[in-house]
C-alpha cells in the first residue's frame, strides 16, 4: 500500500479546509402538524403512532369568544390529552396549541385597544403557562389592513411576555402580485406586517394551501383541464420565494395539506367556466367516493389527485356520441365530455370535482422545503385520515 508523503498530505489537508465553504450540507427538516379539535381521539392516536417521526404538535383547539376569553375546543385538561402531553414529553415532542380566529373584525377590535390588547395578552400567556405548553402558536386569518400596526405591537408584546417561549406565527400564503393580478395596484394594503413577524415570532408558518384560483398565471396555464388545486408546487415555490424577501429561512415552516375538497364545476363551451365548493374531505371519504362512482383518481396538471362524476341524483345523462378525447384520463373522463358536450350543443352541465392531496403531492411539498432550506414542514392535519404512505417521506 502507499501512502501519501508528508507535502502531499499537508497539501491535501490545505486544499479541504479552504474548499470547506463551498460544500453544502442539508440540514433535517423538523416535522410538526396539527391535531384538530372535530377529530382529536384520532389526531392523538395517529401521532402516538408515529411520534417518533415529528418534532412538534399544535393541538388546533383554541378559539376566541366575543368577549377575547379563549375557548378549548377539545378540553385539554381531560385524561385522553394530558397522557399524550405526558408521551410527548418523554419523546421529546414539543406541544403548542394554536389560537385560531378568522374573525378579522373581532381581532381588530381585540388589538387596536391597549387594555384589550394587553388582557389577551396576559390570557394566553397565562394559559402557556398554567398547561406546561412549550409556546403558543397564533392562526388570526382574515385580518384588516386597518390591523396591521396593532398586529405587531401584540407579537411584540406576546413575545416579551412568553420569553424563552415560542412564539410560532401561522400565516395565509402570499400569492406574489404580479401572480395575484391582471393589473397590479400601485399601493397594496396588507393585513400582515412582515417586518415585525420576521422580528417577533420564533416560527413562521406559511399555510401554502387552498390556493384554488388565486394565481391567474397558473390559471391559464393549466386552463386545458379543470384547475382547482389544493397546493400546486409552481404556486407553492413562489409563494416560498416571496416569503424568504422578507423572513429568515430558519424560521420558516411550510404547510402543508392532507386533505381534499369536493365541487360543483360548471362546464361551458370552451371552458371550465365556475367552481363551487361543497365542502372538504378526507383522503378514505375520497377513495370510497371514486369506488362509488367506479372511477379512478389521476394525477392532475399540479401534481395533485382529481377525478371527475356525475353526481346519482343528476337526470342529466351524455348522448353517446359525445366522447372524450383518446388519451384522457379515467379520472377526467366525465369533465373532458362535458366540455365536448358543451361545444357541441352550446349548453352548459354542471359535473361533480374532486381535488386532493395524496402522498406523492405532499413528498413534492416536503422537496421544495428541502430545495430551500426552510426549518421544516408542518401538515394540516394529523387525524389518521391523511394518506398513511406520506409517513415514509417524514421518517
Amino acid at each position: 500500500m502507499r501512502y501519501m508523503n508528508s507535502k502531499h498530505f499537508f497539501t491535501f489537508v490545505f486544499l479541504l479546509v479552504l474548499l470547506a465553504p463551498s460544500f453544502s450540507y442539508a440540514k433535517d427538516l423538523e416535522v410538526s402538524g396539527w391535531i384538530p379539535y372535530w377529530r382529536d381521539s384520532q389526531g392523538i392516536e395517529d401521532v402516538e403512532e408515529h411520534i417518533r417521526d415529528i418534532d412538534t404538535v399544535f393541538p388546533f383547539v383554541y378559539t376566541i369568544k366575543s368577549d377575547g376569553s379563549l375557548k378549548d375546543n377539545a378540553g385539554l385538561d381531560e385524561r385522553e390529552w394530558q397522557q399524550f402531553f405526558k408521551t410527548a414529553q418523554r419523546k421529546n415532542v414539543e406541544v403548542i396549541p394554536t389560537i385560531m380566529t378568522g374573525d378579522g373584525e373581532l381581532v381588530h377590535t381585540l388589538l387596536s385597544n391597549d387594555l384589550y390588547r394587553m388582557l389577551h395578552v396576559l390570557q394566553i400567556a397565562l394559559m402557556v403557562e398554567a398547561g406546561g405548553f412549550d409556546g403558543v402558536d397564533i392562526d388570526y386569518e382574515g385580518k384588516k389592513s386597518d390591523t396591521y400596526e396593532y398586529f405587531g405591537t401584540f407579537l411584540k408584546e406576546l413575545k416579551g411576555v412568553l420569553g424563552k417561549k415560542t412564539l410560532s406565527c401561522t400565516l395565509e400564503a402570499r400569492t406574489p402580485p404580479d401572480s395575484l393580478w391582471r393589473e397590479v395596484p400601485e399601493t397594496i394594503n396588507y393585513a400582515n406586517d412582515y417586518e415585525a413577524i420576521d422580528k417577533y415570532c420564533d416560527r413562521i408558518q406559511l399555510m401554502a394551501y387552498d390556493q384554488q384560483r388565486a394565481d391567474i398565471k397558473l390559471n391559464n396555464e393549466r386552463k386545458g383541464e379543470p384547475y382547482m388545486p389544493v397546493a400546486d408546487p409552481d404556486w407553492v415555490e413562489k409563494v416560498i420565494k416571496l416569503a424568504l424577501e422578507s423572513f429568515d429561512e430558519d424560521k420558516v415552516v411550510l404547510g402543508i395539506p392532507t386533505y381534499g375538497h369536493n365541487y360543483f364545476l360548471r362546464v361551458e363551451p370552451e371552458w371550465y367556466k365556475e367552481y363551487t365548493r361543497i365542502g372538504a374531505l378526507n383522503v378514505p371519504d375520497i377513495l370510497d367516493l371514486a369506488d362509488e362512482y367506479d372511477v379512478e383518481p389521476s394525477r392532475n396538471q399540479a401534481g395533485e389527485m382529481s377525478f371527475t362524476y356525475i353526481h346519482k341524483d343528476s337526470s342529466f345523462k351524455f348522448p353517446r356520441n359525445v366522447r372524450a378525447p383518446r388519451g384522457t384520463s379515467d379520472g377526467n373522463e366525465v369533465a373532458a365530455r362535458a366540455l365536448a358536450y358543451a361545444n357541441k350543443t352550446g349548453e352548459g352541465v354542471t359535473i361533480r370535482l374532486v381535488w386532493y392531496s395524496d402522498a406523492k403531492a405532499i413528498r413534492d411539498k416536503i422537496e421544495l422545503a428541502e430545495q430551500y432550506n426552510l426549518k421544516g414542514v408542518a401538515l394540516f392535519k394529523f387525524d389518521g385520515e391523511e394518506d398513511q404512505k406520506v409517513w415514509r417521506y417524514l421518517r
